[in-house]
């Protein structure tokens, strides 16, 4: 029997284009709690951090119990933009590269993200994806990445070696977390770090369109 395969990946800014409403709620939470609103390249360079985290860091100079208010304010104004305007839409490629992957039978999917189980579920209903995901680590149980916990959960989680365990993400965060887990790690040029970055903080290989995916995964899996 072969051994099993896995295939993590990060949300925001790897399959699902959430960049405005994450922007707008967090300018939203700025205004609740009378803080100057940080630049869209700020909020951006954040994403993929715990909300707690990235608050922390974007307004350092709130007390404890600011904090809890904006993040409650964040939660609140994500979820009004949500019902508004829908779950952000997946990007391009997304659904194909995850169901061709998913559909083996020696490979399992995960995901390893920054935002809520409950965020997560409803990603996971708006786009039909219901039946795809074997394991789903989220920062309501772990510590921020670039800890590495939520790959290595998802490693005990399914059973899969982690020589055939592969994680993408478009982040410097989820870079230097795939590589402190030992997984083969596949950055993303479409959200939100550079594709320099991404290199320097340990992505063995960077990808520019959905596309590339699943013939980069074949490539890899072909060497072990």
């Amino acid at each position: 029997m072969a051994a099993l395969k896995l295939v993590i990946f990060d949300v925001d800014g790897t399959l699902i284009d959430s960049q405005h409403a994450i922007v707008d709620a967090m300018r939203a939470a700025a205004a609740h709690v009378g803080a100057e609103a940080p630049q869209r390249s700020a909020i951006t360079r954040i994403v993929g951090r715990s909300l707690a985290e990235a608050i922390e860091e974007l307004f350092p100079t709130l007390t404890e119990h600011e904090r809890v208010e904006a993040a409650e304010a964040y939660r609140h104004a994500y979820m009004s933009k949500r019902e508004a305007s829908g779950t952000p839409p997946l990007y391009e490629g997304a659904r194909a590269a995850i169901r061709d992957v998913s559909n083996r039978p020696d490979v399992l999917v995960g995901t390893a993200t920054g935002m809520s189980l409950r965020g997560m579920k409803r990603v996971i209903e708006a786009h039909d994806l219901q039946d795809v995901f074997s394991t789903i680590q989220t920062a309501d149980d772990h510590p921020s990445k670039p800890n590495p916990a939520m790959i290595l959960a998802a490693l005990d989680d399914t059973g899969a070696d982690p020589r055939l365990a592969a994680f993408v993400g478009d982040t410097v965060f989820d870079m230097e977390a795939g590589a402190a887990a030992g997984v083969f790690t596949i950055g993303v040029t479409w959200g939100y770090h550079e594709p320099d970055e991404l290199r320097a903080a340990g992505a063995n290989v960077v990808i520019e369109r959905f596309d590339d995916l699943v013939p980069t995964l074949d490539e890899y899996w072909s060497t072990r």
